[in-house]
């Protein structure tokens, strides 16, 4: 599909900076662009690229100077390329349609209009579907579960019991929803499992990655709230509460009963320990190790987490030790030295 750089600055609300008649028949990364291809700046690392760049034109923040390439400004230049890719690289994945004649679907399920249901697909007794939601072969669908409209499960998805899933959530393939909370009172010297009687709330639309864990809470229910985005490979334990639009980034463990707030960004590999809250608009930098609260709209790394800039700077501190290590033997030496010179004799 071509479309001129006019139509495009048409379609991402742009200013054009350059010859608006240009022809694009491609999208790609700045570093991997060639001619006909449109691009995107959003991270400031690859300015250097902005005139080296095969591309025919760049998609570029505001403020962005001149460039040997045409231009097309705008506040935020990755939601933007975003709509070109969906304009002029329309999806072309076929989902599945229809009931599998290989689904085993209880007889007091309830499915909506135009659900499709894949092969070898499990749905267990008083499950409620609604309208328009797609479960892809091998998912499992435990008894008493609600799920809305327009929700999409890849291959293997495990959805166990009493679970309540709001509308467009969509879930990829291997993750486990409702899966045990990690519980256990030593008794003897044994440890016992503590009855895991909880639900889970997902609410509409958050995305879940692939082998993503939520446990079930001990009582009541853990929440993932309206809006937010799980990445791949994250834990997330039993009675914990995120927030709407919320981010967390793959490999990051969440703790049991720890809150967080609307707006939170956990980063890849970060790791929170139970029972703390983390307040709206916050972010836990990668691999964090968070151990206490952190409070709205703060940014903490490192480990134990600290605020990022007192993190940063006890960090700089640390790379420097082999030179102070040097530096203080040296001193010592010297030292010595001078104690040999000013010891009186005999």
């Amino acid at each position: 599909m071509e479309k001129t750089l006019r139509e495009i600055a048409r379609i991402v609300g742009g200013e054009i900076v350059g010859d608006p008649e240009v022809v694009i028949c491609g999208v790609s990364g700045i570093k991997e662009a060639k001619k006909g291809d449109i691009t995107f700046l959003a991270n400031r690392r690859y300015m250097p690229l902005i005139d080296s760049t095969q591309a025919s034109a760049i998609i570029a923040p505001l403020d962005v100077g001149p460039a040997s390439k045409p231009l097309i400004k705008t506040a935020d230049p990755s939601a933007a390329f975003a709509m070109v890719v969906a304009q002029m690289c329309p999806a072309r994945i076929s989902h599945p349609k229809g009931i599998h004649k290989t689904a085993v679907i209880a007889k007091s399920a309830k499915i909506g209009r135009d659900v499709a249901i894949g092969p070898y697909v499990v749905i267990e007794d008083n499950v409620k579907i609604a309208d328009n939601t797609i479960i892809y072969a091998g998912c499992y669908i435990g008894h008493d579960v609600e799920i809305g409209a327009n929700c999409l499960f890849y291959a293997n998805v495990s959805i166990r019991e009493r679970i309540t899933i709001g509308s467009r959530v969509s879930i990829q393939s291997g993750s486990v929803i409702g899966s045990e909370g990690f519980g256990y009172t030593n008794v003897d010297g044994v440890y016992k499992l503590i009855p895991q009687i909880g639900t889970v709330l997902i609410e509409d639309d958050v995305e879940i990655g692939a082998n993503v864990t939520v446990d079930r809470a001990r009582f009541d229910k853990t929440v993932i709230g309206k809006g937010t985005k799980i990445d791949n490979l994250v834990q997330i334990a039993h009675n914990v509460v995120i927030g709407e639009n919320s981010i967390i980034i793959a490999q990051a463990g969440i703790s049991g009963s720890t809150h967080i707030g609307r707006g939170v960004t956990i980063a890849g590999q970060a790791g929170l320990v139970g029972h703390i809250d983390i307040g709206d608009g916050a972010v836990c930098a990668a691999q964090a190790g968070v151990t206490k609260s952190v409070p709205a709209h703060t940014i903490v790394s490192g480990y134990p987490a600290k605020p990022h800039e007192e993190a940063k700077k006890i960090n700089a501190c640390v790379q420097r030790l082999p030179h102070l290590i040097e530096t203080l033997n040296d001193l010592k030496k010297r030292l010595e030295e001078l104690e040999k010179q000013i010891k009186p004799k005999g």
